[in-house]
This record gives structure tokens, C-alpha cells and sequence, in this order.
């Protein structure tokens, strides 16, 4: 009977979207480091922390006030105790666990036993419970009992509570940890130096030397000697305790610089990851932005333009020679490969909107990234590189929204160069803005006003426009010079040219978007 109300109440939390929603919820602002509002939790932590802290100095040597005292006790312990029985709650869900037991059973054909997903997730429980963040945790929170005042030094634990809430104290302790082997080592040769040194000057001095009474006298004094601090309170008599000395002394500059050589080989290896990181944090702020993958002549080409200016982008590139190129140019560059899942998916893909530039020399690899962009979200915008009509195919069966073909594009313009050079210089003034006439897109949204009319009915003329053609947004093609009786629709794209100043008015008039 009691197996089956837990199994009745499991399905239930399982199929409680409102449950879900809350536990989620909680979830993101104990746990995870991109939810838009942690932030501001773990500032209000952090104050907390800091103010439980500083009333314990303060009571040592001065009477506090009772709500002072109250505030404390209640206010700051009661949200501490709420956070830590949170993340007890939020650790795993048992009722994830009985109905994936109870479906496996079911399908296997198998006796289902309600127990074994409860030790499961009891298991899961205390191992939380037991870890170094959960005892901290639990440790803060005793000061509040009042009887034992003993326990009020607890509260110097709260400020451990802050490796969970400092990022930079967090990288720093991942910085350490990376070289965690070396660091072990140096630990335990520290220990075979100084309880050899002890034992030896223990051995040499306890008879001659008045302040070494104890095997701990000699300990410490070794602790001492290796760490270059020398207080001067025990200083060795007989000329083996110093020579004893002498090798403890070179012994301790020796690891000073070799645990300084360590961990600064440990940062300097993570400052670029944490520079990457701090690239992409940026970025990710931002609702629309560009992700330039490959740092070839193509893409200086596209930065060089003065158009970029007005776009938020990163590049990515795996190779460190061009990674450090483009570096020391001024551009925003991490080194990774784009067409690894994790890579892309570190981007904010599910709510800013994201134009991806694959321009890398390979075609293979242009594709790969558009697969890999793809596969991450439909909503990413691909432009790719490709170097033929055959590999144009390819690309835009792997999902690119638009191919560039740069030497079927040079190699035309070369042509019109040679045999038509009016119309190179005409086009080429065009596509790099060296004229006053200039190609733009006017969109028809919905509630535009061009929208129900015919091309017949619009008077380009009239705007110093000249109408070379539109995109049909319901059979994605291009019509140059199109009927004059085609309705345009919403969806539909017109090309015109003109002036700037000819281009944002008619915008303005038939769109109703002010533009400067």
C-alpha cells in the first residue's frame, strides 16, 4: 500500500508541470551560472555573508543591539537554512527515479520494487550531504543557536560560503586544481623535509639546546626554517644542527620557486581560456551578433569594411598562428573549432539571433559547421564560403541559407574588366560604396504599407529610386525586372537603388520605421 501511494505521488510530480516549472526555477538560481538572474542572488549572498561576518567582529568588544542581534539570528540563518534545504531538494528528484524504474519494469516484464530508485536517490542525498560545500553550508547555520556560544565562531565558515558565490575565487580554486598532481607531490616532499629536518635537529639539539624540549619543538622549527620565516625563537647551537640547517634553508627556496614556477605556468596556461570565456560572456549579452569561424584573407577582407562597425562579432579559429594574427590586428578571436557541438552551443542560440560566416579556406570544413550550427539551432543564419557550383550544392543541402562563390565572383568581375569596363567600374563602385547611388533591401513586413499593392502602383520614380527586382518570399526566388501587375505580399523583399537619403525616406513612408 505505501509502495503504491509513493509510486501514485511520483507520476504525479512527474506529470505537474507547476512542480517542474518551480523546481527548475530554484534550480537555476542555486546552480546555474547562466541563468540571466543567479547574479543577483549570489550578490545578495555575498551581503549577507559579509554582514554576519562583520556583527561577529563587532560583538567582540561591543554590546550590539537586540534587533541587530535578531537580524542575525532569524533573518540571515533563516534564508541560510532555506538555501541549504533548496539545494538538498534540488540535488536529484526521486520521482525521475521511480517512473524510469517503474516504465523500465513495465517493459521488461519484470517485478517492480518501488525501493531500489529510493536508495538510489537516498544514496544521491548523502553523498550532497557529505560534500565540502554542503558541510560548509551546514556549519553556518549552527551560530544560531544561542546556548553554546562556542558555536558562534561557526560564522567565520559563512565566509567559506563565498567560493560558492565568487566566480574568481571558484576560477582561481580550478586554476589550482589543474595542477593537482604537482602539487600533491611538492606536499608530501614537504612533509618527508621537515619530519627529516625535525627528527635530525630533535636528535642533534634536545641535549644542548634549551628551547627544543619536544619532537614538536623540532617540527616546528623546520616548518619554520623551510618557509624562510624564521622567527628567531629557536636557533640551532651544535655545528651539525646548523649544517642541518643550511640544507633546510636551500631545501625551502628551492620549493618556493618550484611552487611558484607551478602555479604561475598553471594561470598563465588558463588566461587565455579565461579570456575566451569573458569573450563569450559579452557577447552573449547582446540580442543579435555575428560568429566569424576561420581568420583568412576573406574574413580581414569583411572586417576592413566599415559595415562591421555596426554588428557585435567574435571569430573563431583553431589555428594559433592566425588565432595570434589576428589578436595583435585588434579583433575579438578565440581559438577553438567551430565545428565541434560544445563550441557553438556556448552562444546564446535560444534567444539572441545569431549570423554564423563560415570562411574557412575548406569547403569541407565550411560544411561541417554549418551541420554542426544546424544541428545546435534551425535558427541560426549560415553564410558560407565555397569555392565552386558543385560545392554550392553540397552547402545548401547541409542547410546554408546563403553560399558566397568568391572566385566565381573575381573571376566575372575580371571578365567584365577585360571585355565590358564601364560596366566594372559601375558595378564595382557599387558593391564598395564609392558612388552616391547605392543597392539596399526594403522588406515587407506585416503592416507595411506596400503590402496589396502592385509594382505598377508604386512610383520609384517619384522617390529617385530605381527598382531593379524582388525576392518572392513565397517561392524563394529572385526576379529581376518582374511584371508591373505582381502583388507584393508579406514576406516579399524589393531591391532598389539610390541615394541614402532617397532609400531611409521611402523606408520611413511605406514601413512606418523612423530611420536616421
Amino acid at each position: 500500500m505505501f509502495a503504491r501511494l509513493i509510486t501514485k505521488f511520483a507520476f504525479y510530480l512527474n506529470s505537474s508541470g507547476r512542480y517542474k516549472n518551480t523546481k527548475k526555477t530554484f534550480h537555476n538560481f542555486l546552480n546555474n551560472p547562466d541563468f540571466i538572474y543567479k547574479k543577483y542572488f549570489d550578490s545578495f549572498m555575498i551581503v549577507l555573508i559579509l554582514v554576519s561576518v562583520i556583527i561577529l567582529v563587532y560583538e567582540v568588544e561591543h554590546p550590539i543591539p537586540k534587533w541587530v542581534d535578531d537580524f542575525d539570528v532569524y533573518l540571515v540563518t533563516s534564508i541560510f537554512s532555506l538555501e541549504y534545504i533548496l539545494r538538498f531538494w534540488v540535488y536529484n528528484d526521486f520521482h525521475i527515479a521511480i517512473v524510469r524504474e517503474y516504465e523500465e519494469a513495465h517493459f521488461l516484464d519484470k517485478p517492480f520494487s518501488v525501493w531500489k530508485p529510493i536508495k538510489i536517490v537516498l544514496k544521491g542525498k548523502l553523498r550532497y550531504l557529505t560534500s565540502p560545500s554542503a558541510i560548509v553550508d551546514l556549519l553556518a547555520i549552527l551560530p544560531a543557536y544561542r546556548p553554546l556560544r562556542i558555536l558562534r565562531i561557526f560564522v567565520l565558515f559563512r565566509v567559506f560560503k563565498l567560493l560558492r558565490y565568487t566566480k574568481s575565487i571558484h576560477q582561481f580554486l580550478e586554476v589550482l586544481a589543474t595542477k593537482r598532481f604537482e602539487l600533491v607531490t611538492l606536499l608530501f616532499l614537504l612533509f618527508f623535509i621537515v619530519s627529516t629536518a625535525g627528527i635530525a635537529i630533535y636528535v642533534f639539539e634536545e641535549r644542548t639546546n634549551p628551547n627544543i624540549n619536544s619532537i614538536f619543538d623540532a617540527l616546528y622549527w623546520a616548518l619554520v626554517t623551510i618557509s624562510s620565516v624564521g622567527y628567531g625563537d629557536i636557533s640551532p647551537m651544535t655545528p651539525a644542527g646548523r649544517v642541518v640547517s643550511m640544507l633546510i634553508i636551500i631545501s625551502g627556496i628551492a620549493m618556493i620557486s618550484f611552487v611558484t614556477s607551478v602555479i604561475v605556468s598553471a594561470f598563465s596556461e588558463k588566461l587565455d581560456e579565461l579570456k575566451e570565456h569573458r569573450i563569450v560572456e559579452e557577447i552573449n549579452k547582446k540580442e543579435e551578433f555575428i560568429i566569424i569561424c576561420g581568420y583568412g584573407q576573406m574574413t580581414r577582407m569583411f572586417l576592413k569594411s566599415n559595415t562591421i562597425e555596426d554588428y557585435e562579432y567574435v571569430i573563431i579559429e583553431k589555428d594559433t598562428k592566425q588565432v595570434e594574427i589576428g589578436i595583435k590586428e585588434g579583433y575579438r578571436v578565440i581559438q577553438e573549432d567551430a565545428s565541434r557541438y560544445d563550441v557553438i552551443s556556448k552562444f546564446n542560440v535560444n534567444y539572441a539571433r545569431i549570423t554564423l560566416l563560415a570562411l574557412t579556406g575548406n569547403d569541407v570544413n565550411n560544411i561541417y559547421i554549418t551541420l554542426n550550427a544546424k544541428s545546435i539551432s534551425r535558427n541560426i543564419k549560415v553564410i558560407a564560403r565555397a569555392s565552386d557550383h558543385h560545392m554550392e550544392k553540397k552547402c545548401k543541402l547541409a542547410g546554408v541559407d546563403h553560399v558566397v562563390l568568391p572566385n566565381m565572383a573575381a573571376n566575372r568581375m575580371l571578365l567584365f574588366a577585360i571585355t565590358q569596363p564601364a560596366m566594372y567600374k559601375a558595378m564595382y563602385s557599387m558593391l564598395v560604396g564609392q558612388t552616391l547611388a547605392q543597392l539596399d533591401e526594403i522588406s515587407t513586413i506585416e503592416h507595411s504599407k506596400l503590402v496589396g499593392k502592385r509594382i505598377e502602383e508604386i512610383d520609384f520614380k517619384a522617390h529617385k529610386l530605381l527598382f531593379i527586382g524582388f525576392q518572392c518570399g513565397r517561392r524563394n526566388e529572385f526576379i529581376f525586372n518582374p511584371p508591373a501587375q505582381i502583388d507584393i505580399r508579406k514576406g516579399d523583399i524589393l531591391l532598389v537603388m539610390g541615394r541614402r537619403v532617397s532609400i531611409n525616406y521611402f523606408k520611413q513612408l511605406n514601413a512606418g520605421v523612423s530611420y536616421d
